[in-house]
């Protein structure tokens, strides 16, 4: 189904009608490279502070278990030479305890999304799965690589932004914090790509079975314009 600005809605596909989106998703849990390179390593999470967003990441994992949802590990391995997560390092290992924690599949990639050339999508298709929560490092590089490749891909998506994470950033095109970049992408996601949540609301979405909220592109619009003081 296509939205009033002229984009196919998150999660519905050609010909699908509202009835189709009210049925109860079948959701499966990314849990995105939860590795040391993150903790204490050369790239270690700063916003949200990474002991809270690792914590909430335990919550998701324990909840989607108790609620028998699959629960996909990625992890990000380069080859040897590489400064960061090279295949054999310490850095590239996955935090222990997500290594210990049960799972439903192991996904290895070395490209930001966790879809490319892994086998995932068809991983997913296999068992009905129309819904993927995705939670893990970092935000503004392979969750957003995740979320915008998994709406292509004809899944909907779930943000849980409390447990994700983000590094500050300069370059020649500027310079961003932490914060910041978190901030706008969680913004950008919800606005098109993926209903951005709290792990606490996420638990009670599985808890009582609701829907996720999700807003569209020309409706972020018009409350950035109210927003800013400048309703049009």
């Amino acid at each position: 189904m296509t939205s009033n600005t002229g984009f196919k809605e998150p999660g519905k596909e050609h010909g699908e009608g509202d009835s189709m989106m009210k049925k109860e998703a079948k959701r499966a849990l990314i849990v995105i490279d939860v590795q040391n390179e993150y903790f204490d390593g050369k790239l270690p999470i700063e916003f949200p502070p990474v002991n809270c967003s690792f914590a909430n990441i335990l919550r998701a994992m324990d909840a989607a278990d108790a609620a028998g949802l699959p629960v996909i590990v990625v992890e990000n391995i380069l080859k040897e030479d590489y400064p960061v997560f090279a295949r054999g390092s310490q850095g590239a290992e996955l935090n222990p305890a997500i290594a210990e924690r049960k799972r439903s599949h192991l996904v290895t990639k070395s490209f930001p999304s966790g879809f490319a050339g892994t086998g995932l999508k068809e991983w997913l298709k296999e068992r009905g799965i129309d819904t993927v929560a995705i939670v893990g490092y970092m935000t503004q590089n392979c969750d957003l690589s995740a979320a915008v490749h998994a709406i292509h891909l004809g899944f909907a998506v779930e943000f849980l932004s409390d447990a994700t994470g983000a590094i500050s950033l300069a370059n020649r095109a500027g310079y961003a914090s932490a914060e910041d970049i978190h901030r706008v992408v969680c913004v950008v996601l919800q606005s098109r790509f993926a209903a951005v949540m709290s792990t606490d609301e996420w638990v009670t979405l599985l808890e009582k079975g609701s829907e996720a909220r999700r807003d569209t592109i020309l409706g972020s619009l018009q409350k950035a314009r109210e927003y800013g003081g400048t309703p049009r």
